[in-house]
């Protein structure tokens, strides 16, 4: 099945083509014909699926179709209510990519940070908006957020909404929309007070579900460094000094992150360059060419922008930040290691990702082994571990996994050398044996 047979427009089809997709995924396939018949959804589905583009590239069709106003403000036609910031702004970005040749406008809202830019922005008028509850009830109250003209609204991780307490928030702002409109409902899973929500909020809904992505690839070797935001700039230069990673795609959460990454290794003499959604398109294409014929070393992308990369043999993976979704870690380690190939990822982790981490080991059934020998370690903090340790666990230091020399045997390991993995809730670490990653030269 191609994007075409779904029906889309050419100028979101000139958009997939760019940002490297060719065919939908399950849930994409499943999803979209039904949005695009105005019906109510409601999906079962986890982030990591296409879900975001499951609904974000039939809205955007469904409101491009309509008339621009050439006259007023732009009225609020689609609301995206999802739970951290984090997603809002992957949702936004997601908007941009698929929608950047269309004339529908975006704009996304959350809280943490001022609030005078996201009301500007909503001043100067928007068709679709990304927020999250407490923010957007907030400049509903100031007046600043108007939903009568609303046609779409879009309720994602409904399940994480109820886990994190905003079951009330969600009621409140459904309250403020319009009787008569489209509601497509997103969650992981559908426990009973999950399920019950849906059916105050959906209409006849059509059902879609898909498997989650919940493996990671089994040639790729994986280690985590503990190091606090502040240092990972410096501790990511420390790395890329090792002659062994011929090829690096570091994982930002932002586009200005990649961009300030970027030009940090640049400095230290690390030909590196960036690629997000900012980037024009000739740009992005630069970039990547260069990064596949080795000319640049590294490549800095986001998730967004790394989804059309495919890139053979790429030596290593490095999560600069890790994703607050699980499955994302799971697409972006699989990129090294394809085709039977090794492969090695690396993860930096600070004080405020360790639960996003734990997610991550949750998710892939595993440990990670943890890698504490560098300049910049966080301080004596052992990582949460899923599993309890067991009793005879002892904690050890690690060294980061190496790959042979073209010249030379890998020397034979110090004594003292102990990969250590993550601990359990009673911060005692439990150790495994020697570990040596090898990802052996062509």
């Amino acid at each position: 099945m191609s994007f075409a047979s779904l029906g889309l427009i050419e100028p979101i089809l000139q958009a997939l083509t760019t940002e490297g997709y060719s065919a939908p995924t399950p849930i994409q396939a499943q999803a979209i014909p039904h949005v695009l018949e105005h019906k109510d959804l409601l999906g079962t589905a986890q982030t990591g699926t296409g879900k975001t583009a499951a609904f974000a590239i039939p809205i955007l069709q469904l409101l491009a179709s309509q008339p621009t106003p050439k006259k007023g403000r732009r009225t609020i036609k689609s609301l995206i209510l999802t739970p951290t910031r984090e997603l809002a702004i992957q949702i936004g970005e997601s908007f941009e990519a698929y929608g950047r040749h269309t004339s529908v406008r975006h704009t996304v809202i959350f809280g943490g940070v001022s609030q005078h830019s996201q009301v500007q922005a909503l001043r100067s008028g928007a068709d679709v908006l990304i927020a999250t509850p407490g923010r957007l009830l907030d400049l509903i109250n100031q007046g600043f957020v108007d939903l009568q003209q609303l046609q779409i609204f879009v309720l994602d991780e409904a399940d994480r909404m109820l886990d994190m307490g905003f079951i009330h928030d969600v009621k409140r702002v459904i309250t403020k929309l319009p009787q008569k409109r489209q509601s497509l409902f997103f969650s992981a899973t559908m426990p009973p007070d999950v399920a019950k929500l849906a059916g105050t909020i959906l209409r006849d809904p059509a059902r879609v579900s898909v498997t989650p992505v919940s493996s990671t690839a089994e040639t790729v070797q994986q280690a985590v460094y503990f190091v606090s935001k502040q240092e990972k700039r410096k501790l990511l230069t420390h790395v890329l000094q090792d002659d062994d990673i011929e090829t690096a795609l570091v994982f930002t959460r932002t586009k200005h992150g990649a961009d300030r990454v970027a030009k940090d290794l640049k400095k230290a003499g690390i030909t590196a360059e960036a690629i997000h959604g900012n980037k024009s398109q000739n740009a992005r294409q630069r970039a990547l060419s260069n990064f596949k014929s080795r000319q640049t070393r590294v490549l800095v992308a986001t998730d967004i922008a790394a989804r059309g990369i495919d890139v053979d043999d790429l030596s290593h993976v490095i999560n600069f930040e890790l994703p607050n979704v699980p499955e994302t870690y799971v697409h972006r380690i699989g990129r090294t290691g394809r085709a039977g190939a090794s492969g090695i990822a690396f993860s930096f982790c600070d004080h405020e990702e360790k639960p996003y981490l734990r997610d991550i080991k949750r998710l892939i059934g595993q440990s990670i082994p943890v890698i504490d020998d560098h300049p910049y370690p966080l301080g004596n903090e052992v990582p949460v571990e899923v599993e309890q340790p067991q009793p005879s666990a002892r904690s050890g230091r690690g060294r980061r996994p190496q790959r042979p020399s073209r010249e030379s045997k890998p020397a034979a390991p110090k004594q003292s050398a102990v990969m250590q993995t993550a601990s359990g809730d009673n911060g005692a670490a439990k150790s495994k044996k020697k570990r040596w990653f090898r990802r052996p030269k062509k």
